[in-house]
């Protein structure tokens, strides 16, 4: 092998090395733990501002190693390392420098899903207001004769496996759509739950970057309670700190919803794939 040869290997080498390394952005994270995964795989911390990633917010994460949680319980005040990629982030190290008691739900946030009964599949989805990307006001059941894919999400989600993931997903599914004329008549719906960022521009800004086709894929917002009480009938739980409304805590749904307007299915957190919703969507359609 002659030097050149060499030379190029070891630099392409390098090159990929970086490359890897640049995907890759570590933080430091400061808070208390809330709740701790049964199965120890992940936790709900309540931290203090993440500089150069997320304001002080309250999120759960996940661990690559189990016993990394085995000495860590709710109350307790932590140091952890997060790391985050292009479409992942988790903790790799946790460790407790104190404890101290847990403050009382109510006086900490305020959610308002309680009192809404969760729809069941058959049932009728409930008509709400709400602003779309271009700032046109319209109802949800402006979308009666299309079959829906409906999310929910914030732009300023920092987290790549939580509403960004949802976007990604969505994207794909888009992607799926233009080439299966069977779906044809199945249009997507983000929800955003902080109206007070995410604007119509913001979502318009939003929807370009996505390359959302506004034919298959509408934003929308609304007031809070709008949102917020609409959501709740799918399961999403929304809350806000009282003395900082972005700060946002919130659980994932997605949902299917046929063209009648009744709710079909509703898939839980982010382990669903576009793969699994473009299979439900087929005996969908197929059934009108």
């Amino acid at each position: 092998m002659d030097m050149r040869t060499l030379f190029l290997i070891c630099f392409a080498f390098l090159v990929c090395a970086c490359s890897t390394r640049s995907d890759q952005r570590v933080y430091t994270l400061q808070g208390q733990v809330l709740a701790v995964a049964p199965n120890h795989d992940g936790a709900t911390i309540k931290h203090d501002e993440i500089k150069g990633l997320m304001p002080a917010m309250t999120m759960p994460y996940k661990v690559k190693e189990a016993k990394l949680l085995d000495h860590i319980a709710p109350g307790d005040l932590v140091n952890a390392t997060l790391v985050v990629v292009s479409n992942d982030a988790y903790l790799t190290e946790v460790n407790k420098i104190g404890s101290a008691p847990l403050e009382q739900q109510p006086a900490a946030t305020q959610a308002a899903s309680s009192g809404f009964e969760l729809l069941k599949p058959g049932e009728a989805v409930p008509d709400a207001s709400f602003v779309d990307q271009d700032g046109k006001k319209l109802g949800f059941s402006a979308f009666k004769g299309s079959t829906l894919v409906v999310t929910f999400i914030y732009t300023r989600c920092p987290l790549p496996t939580f509403c960004p993931l949802m976007d990604r997903h969505f994207a794909t599914i888009q992607t799926r759509l233009k080439d299966d004329p069977a779906l044809k008549n199945v249009h997507l719906v983000s929800i955003s739950f902080d109206p007070i960022t995410d604007t119509p521009p913001v979502l318009k800004k939003h929807a370009r970057t996505l390359e959302a086709d506004p034919r298959r894929w509408t934003f929308l917002t609304g007031t809070r309670d709008d949102v917020d009480q609409f959501g709740a009938r799918f399961g999403v739980s929304i809350s806000r700190a009282l003395d900082d409304p972005l700060n946002v805590t919130h659980t994932l749904r997605t949902a299917v919803v046929d063209a009648d307007g009744k709710l079909v299915k509703v898939y839980t957190g982010n382990e669903w794939t576009p793969e699994q919703v473009l299979a439900d969507l087929k005996p969908v359609v197929g059934a009108k």
